[in-house]
């Protein structure tokens, strides 16, 4: 009788522990409900210029599938005052005349099943008039330290945290010869998603040092910078040669060369003491 009621006890304990354990499956499988978060700010493309037209980019967002609508506004020259632009909720805004001599921005809102959330962009540059022969006024930069707009930017309008990026090179004679006596080497700086910087300051030299002469040089309006260096006494720095690695650094001018914007990386050009 005793093992009996034993064996009642130990299935007694079995079911509720089961029971418990089926509670807290169901509390742990409850979905959390939020609306859209942001993690990136929207910003505005285009050229502040009356007859142009200004572009919403969304910014990033989590929270499952979501949609977008807009609202563009209309502030004073400073970026202040602003008020709705009525029939304006397209992703896209064609700038007016009563646009000239203001900023423009956009709020953006993000909506999904359990809510939505509104974020708004940074102010454009100063509309400028339709038959202004130069650019617009820059607009200033964004969180992301990218001014709006599309195509070369200049360096005195990126911020951290955006980064410059060397992302091209080229050198001639190619290959480095071991008769070279000088040479050209070519560096592209980008930033901001691609767009070609003007006015950084790019610093090259070889590795090991004192191969060729170090050379610095700013950036075109096509983001490249060119660079001639002359041959050294460490050149070349081993009888079996094949390659010639070089130290590059882009960076903003008035900046720190090892802070800011600035970014630096290894690059190699082949060469051929034979020639």
């Amino acid at each position: 009788m005793l093992k009996k009621k034993s064996l009642l006890f130990v299935f007694a304990v079995l079911a509720l522990a089961a029971s418990l354990a089926a509670g807290m499956v169901g509390v742990g499988s409850a979905a959390t409900q939020a609306p859209p978060v942001n993690t990136a700010p929207p910003t505005i493309s285009g050229t502040a210029r009356e007859g142009e037209t200004l572009t919403a980019n969304n910014g990033t967002w989590t929270g499952g599938t979501i949609t977008y609508s807009y609202q563009w506004q209309r502030c004073d020259k400073d970026g202040g005052s602003c008020s709705a632009i009525s029939g304006a909720t397209e992703k896209t805004y064609g700038l007016k005349n009563p646009d000239e001599g203001n900023t423009i921005r956009v709020r953006v809102t993000a909506r999904n099943a359990d809510g939505s959330t509104d974020r708004t962009t940074t102010p454009t540059g100063v509309v400028a008039d339709k038959g202004a022969g130069g650019p617009a006024a820059p607009a200033p930069p964004a969180a992301t330290g990218c001014p709006a707009g599309t195509g070369a930017v200049a360096v005195a309008s990126i911020a951290a945290p955006a980064r410059l990026v060397i992302d091209g090179q080229s050198i001639s004679p190619s290959p480095v010869g071991g008769s070279t006596q000088s040479l050209t080497v070519r560096i592209h700086v980008s930033a901001c998603g691609g767009r070609a910087v003007q006015g950084a300051v790019v610093y090259a030299t070889a590795v090991p040092f004192n191969q060729f002469s170090v050379a610095q040089q700013a950036t075109g309006a096509d983001g490249w910078a060119s660079l001639t260096m002359n041959r050294q006494v460490g050149y070349p720095a081993t009888p079996k040669q094949q390659l010639l690695v070089m130290f590059v650094r882009a960076s903003k001018p008035g900046e720190n060369a090892l802070g800011g914007i600035s970014s630096r990386r290894l690059v190699s050009f082949p060469a051929n003491l034979s020639r």
